[in-house]
């Protein structure tokens, strides 16, 4: 029987969460679900009946915070902290695999984490609250390979403007808050028009994911889930922009044998037995209903594959580079 839900828990509303389930029901057996952070999705799996989720998060806040009340599910719910890259490590033979990607609201809500322009705090951005941060990225890239981060992780069009601004003030003072970085790139760009994004969020966006090596997690993660994965079992990922999306998907359509190239340019994927079948021909975007309860979901998409009788491959054999995963198509 399912726990009902802790009135207590993180305010999190699961992105996608309803056509995630519609798509892999009906929902049972041993689910991992790789980016815990504050437990949406693992609640929503375990109460539309998986029997077990291994939730997986590298973040230590996450398993702080869970502690309060992963006793309602009685041995049904196990933690990790790794990255979901690892997952093969602590879960094989599973049901389900779920990633929502990108940083989670428990981050972005506490400006001490230094995720968020909105907030001032220390210019962290570490998931793992260990290693390099933002500001050592800011202090110790040269302008060429900052640019390069901003426009390859961000896909901001004005990186080098960007980058030449943030050598030259960090010649004055460093830059070591959210409000001061967003300040810099705010003075580069033209004021938004209403309804478009703060001129920082490219920014801010590329430099999380190059102090988290994300993209290089994600890429290794979607090999782990292949191992991870009995025949039969679900990928599930939820993605928040278009290059994560886009590598999801050329990963998805390579493993489905639907990928013969990525342009005449570059070699043939070799064609191997399929190790995944498609669920979701098209990503799966919210619809109004959930627009209207959750706003942070209007540039959500979800990507659904099915793992086949196929034996899972290693990291070199039939699958795209991480270059040709993020390739635009």
């Amino acid at each position: 029987m399912a726990a009902p839900k802790d009135p207590n828990a993180a305010p999190h509303v699961p992105v996608l969460l309803r056509p995630l389930i519609e798509a892999v029901a009906p929902v049972r057996g041993t689910w991992v679900d790789g980016t815990f952070g504050a437990g949406g999705y693992a609640r929503g799996l375990l109460e539309a009946g998986a029997d077990k989720v291994i939730g997986i998060d590298r973040d230590p806040l996450a398993h702080q915070m869970a502690a309060e009340w992963i006793g309602q599910y009685e041995g049904r719910l196990e933690l990790v902290e790794d990255n979901f890259a690892n997952m093969d490590a602590h879960a094989q033979n599973v049901d389900g695999v779920v990633l929502d990607l990108g940083v989670s609201s428990m981050q972005l809500d506490r400006a001490e984490r230094g995720f968020s322009f909105q907030k001032d705090g220390p210019l962290d951005m570490r998931m793992e609250q260990a290693g390099e941060t933002a500001a050592d990225l800011v202090k110790r890239l040269d302008e060429t390979t900052l640019a390069d981060v901003l426009y390859t992780f961000g896909e901001e069009r004005a990186s080098r403007r960007i980058a030449k601004a943030i050598v030259r003030e960090r010649a004055v003072e460093p830059i070591e808050t959210t409000a001061r970085l967003s300040s810099i790139v705010e003075a580069c760009l033209p004021r938004p028009k209403p309804g478009q994004s703060h001129p920082a969020t490219r920014s801010f966006q590329a430099l999380r994911i190059a102090v988290n090596d994300e993209y290089g997690a994600l890429w290794r993660g979607l090999m782990a889930a292949e191992r991870a994965l009995k025949p039969g079992g679900f990928l599930a990922v939820v993605t928040f922009h278009s290059v994560e999306d886009r590598m999801v998907k050329r990963f998805l359509q390579a493993r489905a044998g639907r990928l013969n190239s990525v342009s005449r340019y570059e070699p043939q994927v070799e064609a191997e037995a399929p190790r995944f079948e498609l669920v979701t021909r098209k990503a799966v975007g919210p619809d109004d209903e959930e627009l209207a309860v959750n706003p942070r979901s209007r540039s959500a998409r979800l990507r659904v594959g099915r793992r086949t009788e196929a034996a899972a491959g290693d990291i070199e054999s039939g699958v795209l580079s991480m270059p040709q995963l993020r390739g635009k198509s």
